[in-house]
């Protein structure tokens, strides 16, 4: 169990790369105190982990309503998580994790960016949605099930503590260490993308062959 939440915890970390979104949450709190940048990672926070959970308890049966098989959602979302993995390679923003530009200018003039967009996509995006899914346990049970919650709260806790702390982290990082962290999440992520569509296909197989 400890080695799939390591798993869990460094598949989620990649893929939602808390530090590499520290500078876009200063560009989107723009303005704000460091209380008011405090709570607003906070309920972006809340929210992340109302959605991640309400996907990780309610996969199986979202699977069961459209008839998808888990093999081929690990296999999809591999692919996925592989084009984030290769954005980042380049130290590029995903556009399916990232806002794109209109969607920054339109945000900065909301006075509540904690769910739109720093809670969706940024931190509970599509990518990190299909990575929770393709964890999600089949006949492995409740202790998996247990493993995925637990890293869900270590990632969210380490997101929002690297939000909290944007102003230190931006003082004391670069551009270039900025880039280096975003390509090292890349590569793992890259890493993690290959094991879920080689998993996923050896799971077809054993479909297709029995």
């Amino acid at each position: 169990m400890i080695s799939f939440m390591i798993h869990v915890v460094v598949s989620l970390f990649a893929v939602s790369n808390p530090i590499g979104n520290v500078p876009l949450f200063i560009t989107l709190t723009e303005g704000y105190s460091e209380k008011e940048r405090s709570q607003t990672a906070k309920k972006a926070i809340v929210v992340s982990f109302i959605i991640l959970i309400a996907f990780l308890l309610a996969g199986r049966l979202i699977f069961k309503l459209f008839g998808i098989d888990i093999h081929a959602l690990r296999i999809a979302g591999g692919i996925f998580i592989f084009g984030i993995a290769y954005n980042l390679l380049n130290a590029k923003e995903s556009h399916v994790q990232n806002p794109h530009s209109e969607e920054k200018e339109e945000s900065k003039e909301k006075a509540d960016v904690s769910v739109t967009p720093l809670a969706i996509p940024i931190i509970a995006g599509p990518g990190t949605i299909a990575t929770v899914m393709s964890l999600t346990p089949g006949s492995e049970g409740m202790l998996h099930m247990l493993a995925i919650l637990i890293g869900i709260v270590i990632v969210l806790a380490m997101t929002y503590y690297a939000f909290h702390y944007s102003s230190f982290i931006m003082r004391k990082m670069g551009k270039t260490e900025m880039n280096v962290v975003t390509r090292l999440m890349g590569l793992i992520l890259a890493v993690v993308a290959v094991e879920m569509i080689g998993a996923g296909l050896k799971g077809m197989f054993r479909v297709f062959m029995s």
